[in-house]
């Protein structure tokens, strides 16, 4: 029998709560030495690009383009993609948190995340994020990021909820601050414990 609370919509981030980061700054160190790289070169075009491509506007090949190979590689793109895909793993607690929350409550489950359209797609595949998540509000879907307001205020439309009955985990504190902003009720998370403690102060709670 489903739990009865206020809270109808819970907002999560990916990277960084579920997932690892898609294509971190660590991440990208180890390309540099896996592959050889100038460090300051693909940092500096990163920079340039990766806005662009995470709000969908440029395909991963485009992305790559732009920043590895703008000059001929002894490596092929295809290595390389799939060098970036092997950094993404999971946070199974964090998943099976989520899991709970929306069998005991019935909550809808809405992902708000800056995410690059290739990598969104295997990351959803890959670990099945379409079995918790109803809908996925991400930059490259909707051409927005965060930290524009922006695209909360597009999952507040989709959702057709008021804020009272909307909870978000997100992991960057810039990120939580517009969403309260916003009258969104919000826990910074950086770990399961403190986040689990902070759900259970909006009613929100799952017995070990």
């Amino acid at each position: 029998m489903k739990e009865k609370t206020e809270i109808k919509y819970l907002f999560v981030d990916i990277g960084g709560v579920l997932l690892t980061d898609g294509w971190s700054h660590d991440s990208r160190k180890l390309a540099v030495k896996e592959f050889g790289l100038n460090s300051e070169e693909m940092e500096k075009r990163h920079s340039q690009a990766f806005e662009t491509y995470e709000e969908g506007k440029f395909t991963i090949t485009e992305y790559l383009n732009r920043v590895v190979f703008y000059e001929k590689r002894p490596f092929t793109q295809t290595r390389f993609r799939k060098f970036i895909f092997s950094q993404s793993e999971s946070y199974p607690l964090m998943i099976e948190l989520i899991r709970k929350l929306k069998a005991k409550y019935a909550l809808k489950i809405v992902a708000v995340s800056n995410e690059a359209r290739e990598l969104n797609a295997y990351r959803i595949r890959k670990f099945k994020l379409d079995e918790i998540v109803d809908f996925f509000i991400s930059s490259c879907f909707v051409h927005l990021r965060k930290p524009d307001a922006d695209i909360f205020r597009l999952a507040l439309d989709a959702a057709q909820a008021p804020v009272q009955q909307i909870v978000y985990i997100e992991n960057t504190p810039m990120f939580v601050r517009i969403a309260e902003g916003l009258g969104i009720r919000s826990v910074l998370h950086t770990d399961y414990e403190s986040t689990c403690t902070k759900l259970a102060s909006f009613g929100l709670e799952v017995a070990e």
